[in-house]
C-alpha cells in the first residue's frame, strides 16, 4: 500500500508541476500569450469572441490546478478542472491541425484520468488527508 501511496505522489507532483510550469511562465508575459494564441486560432473555426477569453483564463487555471496538485489540496476537483482544460486544448489544437502537440496533451488527460480513479484511496500525502477531506 505505500508503494501505491508514494506512486500516486509522484504523478499528482508530476502532473502539478507541468501544469504550474506552463501557468507560472505564461503569466507575467500574459497579453503576449493571449495574442500568439489569438492568432494561432485567426484561421479556425472558432471565433476570437472564445478564443481571447479562453487564452487569458487557461495560464490561471494551468498555474491554479498545477498548485492545487502540488500541494494535494481538493485535488479531486483538480483532476476534474485538469482534465476537462485537456479536452479543451485537445479539441482546440485539433481545430487548428496541430497534430504535434495532440500526444502531449493526451498524455495530460491519461494522467489526470488516472489519478482521478484513485485518488480516493492513495492520495494519503496530501493537505487533503492532513484536513481530512
Amino acid at each position: 500500500m505505500i508503494n501505491n501511496i508514494t506512486t500516486f505522489l509522484i504523478l499528482r507532483l508530476a502532473i502539478g508541476a507541468s501544469m504550474f510550469g506552463h501557468g507560472l511562465v505564461r503569466l507575467p508575459k500574459l497579453a503576449k500569450f493571449s495574442a500568439w494564441m489569438t492568432g494561432s486560432f485567426e484561421k479556425s473555426m472558432i471565433p476570437t469572441a472564445l478564443v481571447e477569453p479562453f487564452s487569458y483564463a487557461l495560464p490561471v487555471a494551468e498555474f491554479l490546478i498545477g498548485l492545487l496538485l502540488i500541494l494535494g489540496l481538493f485535488t479531486r476537483v483538480s483532476l476534474i478542472g485538469g482534465g476537462v482544460v485537456m479536452i479543451l486544448l485537445i479539441f482546440g489544437t485539433a481545430m487548428i491541425e496541430n497534430w504535434d502537440a495532440i500526444p502531449s496533451q493526451l498524455i495530460h488527460a491519461a494522467f489526470f484520468a488516472v489519478l482521478l480513479n484513485y485518488v480516493g484511496t492513495y492520495n494519503g500525502y496530501s493537505l487533503d488527508k492532513l484536513i481530512g477531506k
